[in-house]
C-alpha cells in the first residue's frame, strides 16, 4: 500500500509546501515506529524520527523514484536510529506502554506487561534481525521492500526474520498459551 502518491512527490521536490507537508505528515508515523523500535525508548526516538524527517526533507530532491518513497525513507530512518545507537554507545531499557487496540482480551494492565516484554524481546535482536523484524512485522514491508531498504540480498532478509523469529519465539513462549502469537 502506497503512503504517498508521486504526484504529491513531485509537487513537494517542487515547492508545493502543501505538498511537502502532508508527506512529511504521512511519513512521520511509521518513521517515529522504525526509531521507537530500533532505540527502545519515546525521547531517543522522537529525536530520531525528527532527525530523519529534517534528513528527507533535505534530500527529496534527490529522490529518484526507482523505489517506493516509503522504502526510501525508511532507509533513513534506520540510518538515522543506528547513528543514534552509535552515539548512545548503550541500550536504554524500554519503559513505553502500547496500548491494546481493538478486539484484544488482555487488560490494559495485562497489555501493558505483554508489550513491555515483546519491546524488550525485540531489542535484544541483533542489530540485522532486528531491522528486518520491525519493517516485515511493524511496518508490513514485503520482503522484497525489506532488501531494497536494508540493501541486503533477499535470501539475507529471509534469513534474518527465520532466525529473528525463532528467538521470539523462544523467549516470548510463555504468551503462546494466552494468545499471544510472537
Amino acid at each position: 500500500m502506497d503512503l504517498v502518491e508521486g504526484d504529491q512527490v513531485r509537487r513537494a521536490r517542487d515547492g508545493d509546501r502543501e505538498a511537502l507537508v502532508g508527506l512529511l505528515r504521512e511519513l512521520e508515523g511509521p518513521v517515529y515506529r522504525t526509531a521507537l523500535y530500533m532505540l527502545g525508548n519515546q525521547q531517543d526516538a522522537l529525536d530520531a524520527a525528527q532527525e530523519a524527517l529534517l534528513r528527507i526533507y533535505r534530500n527529496l530532491s534527490g529522490y529518484r523514484f526507482e523505489a517506493k518513497l516509503e522504502t526510501w525513507a525508511q532507509r533513513i530512518a534506520l540510518h538515522t536510529a543506528v547513528d543514534f545507537l552509535r552515539r548512545r554507545k548503550k541500550i536504554l531499557p524500554l519503559d513505553e506502554r502500547v496500548d491494546p487496540g481493538r478486539g484484544r482480551r488482555e487488560s490494559p494492565v495485562e497489555w501493558a506487561g505483554v508489550s513491555h516484554d515483546v519491546k524488550s524481546a525485540i531489542r535484544r535482536l541483533p542489530e540485522p534481525q532486528r531491522r528486518v523484524v520491525i519493517l516485515r512485522y511493524l511496518q508490513d514491508f514485503t520482503y522484497e521492500e525489506i532488501a531494497e531498504t536494508t540493501q541486503l540480498p533477499l535470501n539475507t532478509v529471509k534469513s534474518h526474520l527465520y532466525r529473528g523469529r525463532r528467538k521470539l519465539q523462544s523467549w516470548l513462549a510463555d504468551y503462546r498459551e494466552g494468545g499471544v502469537r510472537p
